[in-house]
């Protein structure tokens, strides 16, 4: 319900002073609403008991200012004209001078003219932790990293920021790769390097390298490197299930006593299975399309022990003998289930005619559930010298594809310096275009006993 305003009942303006006639509803020198003013109470103000003077509040509080000239009345007290003490218990700094008027004196700097009376900066209560007692910026101590394995994770662009959570370099700002676009692993004397190359969205390879013993105690280093393939459903996962699986299966044969031989076999088999189960899953029947086959995946792997090279395969990926004394021949040690090494076999077409048809790649041989029938291929050697075994994928043998290509493509120091060699056939396959996924393998081969021969 709405009022009327009252009449005055106070004898001057409660803003200006300025006396008040009986019935004035507003002041008429600064126009101030007289209806605002609470009427004065009936009761008599507290009086003192036995002479007693009442307590005061021990404030001084300062006349009200002036209107604003609009009709509305200016705050009655401006907060620094009232004492009192910061959150420190410090009194509060005095409030800053009035600006001069026209004509005089020019503002103090610091001071913004559309409002005279806030500096722009206001003083600290403390000091500032940011400035050194000489006024110099203070030092950002480092702060520190992580323990573990997030540690070691930096930035692959300056190699020198720490990633944060969400995959960005503190340092840097650069966005770093995912997980598998690129990967590194050293076991050993063993070392494997992974990349997307330039022309895929997603890397489909996938990698294991280990180290264990024999019963007899012999050391024996472990690779398997699988390339998915791309027309089938989740090639990625295909790959990673198998390079896991068969990397399982040999680390936990070999101590047993079981042949390197046998053990590449049956490695081969647990990946197959591994890979067949890939079908049945949800994700494979969401994803499954008319043109489409189940997973699948081609496999590579090696396995060196005191004297004894044993490789495995299914697919067109490969496996190269490095010699260490560079006069010597390298030799490729597997033979590709493809279309053109069956031209080749055939005698249908030489290896060049072959390799140079649009058909070339074309596999005949793969891990999955519409495999036509699972023939691993095994094959042992023993060298009668030291050198290196080269496991990799068509990414990287695409560029280097006879043996003495990829003999002059390894480094000389690959032997003593397996994860550093892998990079450079990594980047010698980027170098030249990197149109797939690139995946190689590093497995040093020690000098065997005097006398061994070829099995």
């Amino acid at each position: 319900m709405s009022q009327m305003p009252q009449q005055a009942a106070v004898p001057k303006c409660p803003s200006c002073e300025e006396p008040l006639e009986s019935g004035d509803r507003f002041c008429g020198a600064c126009g101030y609403d007289l209806s605002v003013v609470p009427a004065r109470p009936e009761d008599s103000p507290t009086l003192a008991v036995n002479g007693a003077v009442p307590a005061s509040d021990g404030v001084d509080w300062p006349v009200a200012r002036d209107s604003d000239g609009h009709g509305h009345p200016a705050p009655a007290h401006a907060a620094a004209e009232v004492p009192g003490t910061d959150s420190g218990g410090s009194p509060l700094p005095p409030p800053p001078p009035a600006a001069p008027a026209a004509g005089t004196e020019s503002p103090a700097p610091g001071v913004r003219l559309d409002r005279p009376d806030e500096p722009d900066e206001y003083p600290l209560q403390a000091p500032d932790p940011r400035l050194t007692a000489e006024g110099a910026p203070a030092p950002v101590p480092a702060q520190p990293r992580p323990a573990g394995p997030a540690a070691e994770k930096v930035c692959v662009a300056c190699r020198a920021g720490r990633v944060d959570d969400d995959g960005y370099c503190e340092n840097c700002g650069h966005a770093q790769p995912r997980e598998r676009d690129h990967m590194e692993q050293e076991s050993g004397p063993v070392a494997a390097v992974s990349d997307r190359g330039l022309r895929h969205h997603r890397n489909e390879d996938a990698f294991s390298v280990g180290c264990t013993v024999l019963p007899d105690g012999a050391p024996a280093s472990v690779a398997i490197v699988c390339d998915g393939v791309s027309s089938a459903t989740r090639p990625d996962d295909a790959s990673l299930a198998a390079s896991r699986a068969a990397g399982e299966s040999l680390l936990g044969a070999l101590p047993r006593g079981t042949h390197p031989q046998q053990a590449m076999h049956d490695a081969i088999l647990a990946a197959a299975q591994a890979v067949n189960a890939l079908a049945d899953e949800p994700a494979t029947a969401r994803e499954q399309a008319p043109h489409q086959n189940a997973p699948a995946c081609t496999l590579v792997g090696a396995v060196v022990t005191a004297g004894l090279l044993v490789v495995g395969w299914v697919g067109d990926s490969r496996v190269y003998w490095v010699p260490a004394d560079r006069s010597a021949p390298p030799a490729r040690l597997t033979e590709d289930d493809s279309w053109a090494a069956q031209m080749v076999a055939a005698g249908l077409m030489n290896e060049a005619e072959a390799y140079a048809d649009e058909r070339a790649h074309a596999i005949t041989g793969w891990l999955g559930a519409d495999a036509y029938e699972l023939e691993p291929h095994t094959a042992s050697f023993k060298p009668d010298r030291a050198g290196v075994v080269v496991v990799c994928t068509d990414g990287l043998w695409n560029y280097a594809e006879s043996a003495q290509e990829m003999a002059d493509a390894v480094p000389l120091d690959a032997a003593a310096r397996p994860l550093h060699s892998a990079r450079v056939l990594v980047g010698h396959a980027l170098d030249g275009g990197g149109h797939d996924n690139v995946t190689v393998a590093l497995l040093p081969f020690p000098a065997p006993p005097q006398g061994a021969g070829s099995a």
